[in-house]
């Protein structure tokens, strides 16, 4: 392993967190073919969580605000991820800098919850609704044998703190709604953790075909829901 990869950095942050994880399912995650990592989001450990219930690093795409502060992109870009571009340039920018990174025959991590959970903190067992790009990109990619992974990440046992006043991050990115209220971001530490893999959903070649016209909105709505779902139920 990498000193300095993405994984390595993660198994270290945990182990310096005294966090206990326990993965069940391990034998769902595709051993050689490329695939997007689909997860809830409740915490910063989620990316760190991730990868080591995987095993491999995994590039994440991360909140616009992140690459906005010196400091958290080091560490952002460190742990794998890359932060999207400002709102005009942001979906153009999440479609090419993911696909490349799949062509690479790199993993993808998304979360499509947003940054809502982040923001307003939720019961562990919680979810909110899924966005849609994460479907785009798997309908899309010009990748053969692509799969989508759900996984589930539920805290048994954690610690909440406050981690930065929401007007300070209202400063950084005013394009960002969520931080135009009182309070403070949330910061969930995960003592215990369990990471429940999901099947995968392996994307076919008529459904690519079929990502086109009027035939693209049900295929998008219909992975999205299934993944969606699939979380739902593991958590539950």
């Amino acid at each position: 392993m990498v000193l300095n990869s993405p994984l390595f950095l993660s198994r270290q942050l945990l182990s310096a967190l005294g966090t206990r994880l326990f993965v069940h399912h391990q034998d769902r995650i595709p051993e050689t073919a490329p695939f997007l990592v689909v997860s809830n989001h409740r915490s910063f450990m989620d990316a760190p969580v991730l990868m080591s219930a995987v095993d491999c690093s995994i590039r994440f795409a991360c909140h616009h605000y992140m690459g906005q502060v010196p400091l958290m992109r080091d560490i952002v870009t460190r742990l794998g991820g890359f932060p999207l571009d400002a709102p005009d340039q942001r979906q153009q920018s999440f479609f090419q800098q993911s696909i490349q990174l799949l062509q690479a025959r790199q993993v993808v991590g998304i979360f499509p919850e947003g940054a809502r959970p982040m923001v307003k903190l939720t019961a562990p067992q919680d979810m909110g609704d899924f966005h849609r790009g994460f479907a785009h990109l798997a309908l899309r990619a010009p990748i053969s044998n692509l799969a989508v992974l759900p996984v589930a990440i539920e805290s048994q046992s954690e610690d909440i703190n406050s981690a930065v006043p929401l007007k300070l991050l209202r400063w950084i990115d005013p394009s960002e709604p969520l931080f135009d209220q009182p309070g403070w971001h949330p910061m969930v530490v995960y003592h215990r953790v369990n990471v429940l893999i999901g099947r995968p959903v392996w994307i076919t070649p008529s459904q690519q075909k079929g990502y086109q016209g009027k035939q693209a909105k049900p295929l998008v709505a219909e992975l999205t829901a299934h993944c969606q779902a699939e979380i739902r139920r593991l958590l539950q």
